[in-house]
């Protein structure tokens, strides 16, 4: 059964911390998922998850700049703000909080190569000239080495520097995360571990496709090309095949969970 009221939408970073404080002096427990929008299964799995461990849950929905860099796609990256309110109206108990701001990076704004402020345009916080003023990186110095770190060298500390950004801001209890990302999972529990946020972070099993396919915001929204679902879909199968391979007579699959 769906929440009778419509999530309350904040937008602003102080709007955000008092509502967060005033919840809770009433005691009540705040849980945090962070998502970049386009929501989709796997992001409501979170928010249930969410619900079992806080009395009250909060859903950013915000495109980190800081994780692309500038010959990333940014600018493409989907974004259905108007669908994604329809998908979190259906949550059973639904949510109570989607902190959706425009910039957390915009200390000023910036300026057009004539010299004038850029007002509302977001950007890569990693261009050569300025990076909007940004300077302060997390990083988890040894996590972010490897696998996806190899190819995209920045987004793991633009993933660590907007979680830390969101735990200041909304000062959560727990906080929920996909096992999808895995390497960015086990990022967000060592930043939280070594900078003692107060914070309990889960990770989720992730939700697939029927054949396999973990659910992802690009391919629903067909960014992906033709040819790489293809291929990706073509890796699962093969990974269900170590798996029986390595674990005969294994009755849990894991493209099921």
């Amino acid at each position: 059964m769906a929440s009778k009221d419509p999530p309350l939408i904040i937008r602003g970073k102080d709007e955000m911390r008092e509502w967060s404080r005033s919840a809770r002096a009433e005691g009540k427990t705040i849980g945090l998922v962070p998502t970049m929008g386009f929501l989709h299964g796997g992001h409501l799995s979170l928010i249930h998850e969410s619900k079992k461990h806080a009395d009250l849950t909060v859903v950013s929905i915000y495109v980190n700049p800081g994780q692309f860099s500038p010959n990333e796609d940014l600018s493409t990256y989907p974004s259905d703000f108007d669908g994604d309110i329809q998908k979190l109206n259906s949550v059973s108990g639904g949510v109570d909080v989607v902190f959706h701001p425009q910039n957390l990076y915009d200390y000023g704004g910036r300026r057009s190569s004539g010299g004038e402020e850029e007002e509302g345009k977001v950007v890569s916080c990693v261009e050569i000239n300025g990076g909007m003023g940004h300077e302060t990186w997390v990083r988890a110095e040894r996590l972010d080495n490897g696998l996806c770190g190899n190819s995209r060298p920045v987004f793991f500390r633009g993933v660590a520097t907007i979680v830390a950004k969101l735990f200041n801001i909304v000062e959560p209890d727990v906080a929920v995360f996909g096992k999808k990302d895995y390497q960015q999972w086990r990022i967000i529990k060592r930043m939280v571990r070594d900078l003692d946020f107060g914070i309990n972070v889960i990770g989720a099993d992730l939700i697939r496709d029927e054949d396999g396919l973990a659910k992802s915001s690009r391919i629903v929204n067909k960014q992906v090309a033709v040819e790489c679902e293809i291929c990706s879909r073509k890796w699962s199968v093969k990974l269900q095949r170590v798996e029986r391979f390595c674990y005969p007579g294994h009755t849990r699959s894991w493209w099921k969970s």
